[in-house]
């Protein structure tokens, strides 16, 4: 018998550490966030970071970013340029420092007032993990009047330094780097995101310019704000804010606890209040705090202590109403916080929240003073303030409870006859062949039920007058029993994509019951009007029906002609004229009666039996027009529907039943 498998000792020799390049490529997630394209994003970032530093402090007010079709990358600044020579004091070359060892660089006395006062980077992280991430790097520095180069291959130095006399006042430092595919799992970083980061960094460093040039689509771009924040909130606000813009900055120092080091802040900020687009953006230290953290928790805190005192000191909610939220205050409100610290405390390496006590203290004291001095010195625009917050919050308790009401009308068993009046389901389970036939009223239910195939037919009838839901709000919509049944029955759920009723959509096509969906009324003017009401219902709760072409109106005969033992159905006046040409001898014609006086075969032939029926597909060919003539004809456009029926009325007189 074989022994059994040894298991591994583990004892003092046991324990190991990652030595120089392969603490970051064996684990770059844990300096980037991510081993993915996220993480290889951030590659650039921190090189990015460096140059940004450099320009903030003073130096060179350009920077360049190439992206190469290898997906390799160069970042050229012309700042003072690394410093690459031989440090006495750490009795080591600068450039193994900066390119070869975590956590040496320049900006760790930045609290003391020395290099780098609000700094970006990693404090000499950056650019060395950077480095050791890399399937190669190539750096330029122009210093003193010399050139130094250096050339990395997989985190290890190929020449040592290269250093030649230059003269001139040159400065500035140029590094171009491959990501490493064996650190990454991804490196093909898209240019949306150089964009979106370029622009993000103009906006936050006001008068610096960046260069942006894509050698795979040959493209250069420029990105530059004069006036940092103020210029961007003016782009953002397009005009159309319902206040002025506002910009409020300062300074000041403290500190997070009692006995922690004392540190600088500075920040401004931007704001307006704008009805069509809302935005809140932070920035700390250049860099753009995805998640915000304490910028955020000021904002918010701040905003809604001082709107709600405004509105309770002019007595503007209504009896027991309760306080408005953030986020009534927020679907209005555009705003960009931009802010530096001597000393930050960042949730993640990857920078995307902070969580300083005292910015945040700090911030929203300040915040709730200018705010309240704001609302005193413009009374008018403070009023506007109020009043729309006040919209915006009973907007979405509205919304919340017609939430709640459609969840409750829409959710449930299958089993639609125990649910749906007088609803007539089929058969088949087989979705691909079931149809519904949303018909007129319970006399054509009762014709329309014995002429169908039970096997894949289903009814539901429409009892009374349905809501025009271009007129009506969804509180009152999702109250009328006529609509929810019918989505009950269609059970798709619906589609709402306004700003305060976004938390209603629940529609997933997946869960249609039917392959189509046939309006089947009656060919006279009630009819046609209540076919209108039930597409202009579909148009606005479940438009996806009709650009998935599942909508269909079934077209009624006008006449039914008879001679001798035949009968024969026509649909247009033409279609009508054309069987009497070919009828030899006597015929009566008359006007086809009501769906409901219809005989069971006769609804068979005409409107029910798949090889004999006409049915007209609804497309959205033309989405625009569609959405035009219903805001015409059920809308609140009177002068227009009062136009169009003094000019085209006529062409629809024969429609109606005037004898």
């Amino acid at each position: 018998m074989a022994n059994a498998k040894e298991k591994p000792t583990y004892n003092d020799d046991s324990i190991s550490s990652l030595k120089g390049a392969d603490r970051v490529r064996l684990r770059p997630s844990v300096i980037f966030g991510s081993d993915g394209l996220e993480g290889c994003e951030h590659t650039v970032f921190e090189i990015l970071s460096n140059s940004i530093d450099e320009a903030r402090e003073g130096y060179g007010k350009k920077i360049e970013i190439t992206r190469f079709a290898d997906h390799s990358v160069c970042i050229k600044d012309y700042g003072r340029g690394i410093p690459v020579d031989y440090n006495q004091k750490e009795e080591r070359y600068n450039w193994e420092l900066v390119f070869c060892e975590l956590y040496a660089g320049g900006k760790y006395n930045n609290n003391s007032g020395e290099n780098y006062e609000f700094s970006l980077g990693l404090n000499g992280l950056g650019t060395c993990a950077t480095q050791y991430s890399s399937e190669y790097m190539d750096a330029v520095i122009y210093r003193d009047g010399f050139k130094y180069t250096l050339h990395f291959e997989k985190g290890e130095n190929v020449g040592g330094l290269k250093k030649e006399k230059i003269g001139g006042h040159l400065t500035g430092t140029e590094i171009k780097w491959r990501p490493d595919m064996e650190v990454f799992t991804d490196i093909n970083i898209p240019t949306e995101y150089f964009k979106d980061t370029l622009k993000r960094q103009a906006i936050v460093n006001a008068g610096l310019t960046f260069v942006y040039k894509d050698k795979e689509a040959d493209t250069t771009e420029e990105f530059v704000y004069p006036n940092g924040i103020k210029d961007y909130i003016t782009e953002l606000n397009a005009g159309k804010g319902f206040t002025d813009i506002q910009y409020l900055s300062t300074e000041t120092r403290g500190r997070d606890r009692e006995d922690k080091p004392e540190y600088k802040l500075k920040f401004e900020a931007a704001f307006c209040f704008n009805n069509e687009i809302n935005s809140l953006q932070y920035y700390h230290n250049s860099s753009y705090l995805e998640y915000g953290g304490s910028p955020d928790k000021a904002v918010r805190s701040s905003f809604v202590y001082a709107i709600d005192k405004y509105i309770k000191s002019n007595n503007l909610y209504k009896k027991d109403e309760k306080k408005i939220t953030f986020n009534d205050v927020e679907d209005s409100l555009i705003i960009v916080v931009n802010s530096f610290s001597t000393i930050t405390s960042y949730e993640n390496q990857t920078k995307k929240s902070i969580t300083n006590k005292f910015i945040q203290d700090a911030m929203t004291d300040y915040f709730k003073k200018r705010l309240e001095i704001y609302f005193i010195e413009n009374k008018l625009e403070a009023d506007k303030i109020a009043n729309q917050i006040l919209v915006n919050k009973r907007s979405r308790e509205t919304a919340e409870n017609t939430r709640v009401n459609i969840r409750k009308k829409l959710t449930g068993s299958l089993d639609m006859n125990n649910r749906v009046d007088k609803f007539v389901n089929c058969r088949s389970k087989d979705v691909t062949r079931r149809e519904i036939y949303i018909v007129e009223g319970d006399s054509a239910l009762g014709s329309c039920k014995l002429g169908r195939d039970a096997e894949f037919q289903a009814i539901i009838p429409i009892r009374g007058k349905i809501l025009n839901c271009l007129k009506a709000d969804y509180d009152k919509i999702f109250k009328n029993d006529i609509i929810t049944d019918l989505l009950k029955v269609l059970g798709c759920g619906v589609e709402i994509k306004t700003k305060h009723n976004s938390n209603i959509n629940s529609f997933d096509i997946n869960q249609l019951r039917w392959s189509k969906i046939i309006i089947c009324t009656d060919a006279d003017v009630d009819g046609y009007q209540i076919r209108t009401l039930v597409l202009t219902m579909l148009y606005r709760l479940v438009p996806t029906l009709i650009t998935e072409r599942k909508v269909f109106i079934a077209e009624s005969p006008l006449y039914e002609i008879t001679s001798g033992k035949n009968t024969y159905f026509a649909y247009t006046e033409t279609e009508k004229a054309d069987i009497i040409s070919k009828i030899k001898g006597k015929y009566s014609i008359q006007r086809s009666k009501g769906l409901g006086e219809n005989q069971p075969e006769m609804m068979w032939e005409t409107t029910m039996n798949p090889e004999t029926r006409r049915l007209i597909l609804v497309t959205p060919d033309d989405i625009e027009k569609t959405k035009e003539i219903f805001e015409l004809l059920l809308g609140e456009n009177l002068k227009g529907r009062k136009e169009h029926i003094e000019s085209d009325g006529y062409r629809y007189l024969d429609l109606a039943d005037i004898s």
